[in-house]
């Protein structure tokens, strides 16, 4: 492949030198431990190619382009290689929502938050380097295990609410929080990916309507105008899932769903524990939601 152009990369991973990270380091997700990220081992280069990378399978499909295992050939650290095509980019005039994506997801460090290590581009595409979660999303897990176990439940809400806690004290909203873009680690801890939609609070609140209809906050499905809470509604919205197995608004239509959504309509099935439901009901679905209430609530179940 031809060579690439500059590139944008990660210098503060150095903190982690002394960290083993467990990754899969190949494309048949065999775990290893590495001793290495990659700007441990490139501390003074901060230029990439695709040159640099082995490419190996891909990891999902997306509208605007593909993510791929990949692997830094000289350090032998195992990434996640999301692929944009700027033809699609161009027609769609996300060219500034890739580039807000990349600023937001940069700067966020939280061991709950998918890390983007850099990014580079060629004539046709825009590379984004990220963590590699080799255990999949959160759906594919529902569509397994239907539901959670409360103990379960209990451990995700508390790494998602901490990482939206994190994001409201850096005045970042995410806007699209639901299971598929909450990615597993290999030691079972969530990171949440895909930032596609995310915007920095201003002092002015946001209108735009955006993310997923069954999360989608009141304030958010008329357009009104919305600011961090609408992140804590959608984790309210998979609380419920989590303890049920479905969206608490998912309706037959995308009409009723947003009647639903307006009217707060919802009900609880008998089968969820109480402390579940007093959770959903007094926490969650009224926007205030702190992961030490979640986690005290929900391992208190019987």
């Amino acid at each position: 492949m031809d060579k690439q152009s500059t590139s944008t990369v990660d210098s503060t991973t150095t903190t982690t030198a002394t960290t083993t990270t467990t990754v899969a380091t190949t494309t048949t997700t065999t775990a290893t431990n590495l001793l290495y990220t990659i700007s441990n081992v490139r501390p003074n280069i901060r230029q990439w190619s695709l040159d640099d990378f082995e490419i190996g399978r891909a990891l999902g499909k997306g509208r605007f382009g593909n993510v791929y295992l990949a692997r830094e050939i000289e350090s032998k650290f195992v990434v996640a290689l999301k692929v944009v095509y700027k033809s699609q980019l161009e027609q769609n005039n996300l060219r500034r929502q890739l580039r807000r994506e990349i600023e937001i997801q940069y700067h966020l460090r939280h061991p709950n938050i998918l890390r983007l290590y850099g990014y580079f581009h060629d004539d046709d595409r825009v590379y984004l380097v990220l963590e590699f979660a080799p255990k999949g999303n959160l759906f594919q897990h529902l569509q397994v295990m239907k539901t959670f176990p409360p103990e379960l439940a209990a451990k995700y809400m508390y790494q998602l609410a901490s990482a939206m806690e994190y994001c409201q004290q850096k005045k970042v909203l995410h806007r699209d929080l639901k299971p598929e873009n909450v990615l597993i680690s290999a030691r079972n801890n969530l990171k949440i990916s895909d930032f596609g939609w995310s915007v920095h609070e201003p002092s002015s609140r946001r209108n735009t309507v955006c993310g997923t209809l069954d999360y989608l906050a009141p304030e958010m499905a008329p357009e009104k105008t919305h600011d961090s809470k609408v992140d804590n509604w959608s984790l309210g919205v998979m609380l419920y899932e989590f303890l049920v197995g479905k969206p608490a608004f998912e309706a037959v239509t995308a009409e009723l769903t947003l009647i639903n959504i307006h009217n707060c309509r919802y009900t609880i099935p008998d089968s969820v524990p109480n402390g579940a439901k007093d959770l959903i009901s007094r926490v969650c679905f009224y926007l205030f939601i702190f992961y030490t209430i979640c986690v005290n609530t929900l391992l208190n179940i019987s």
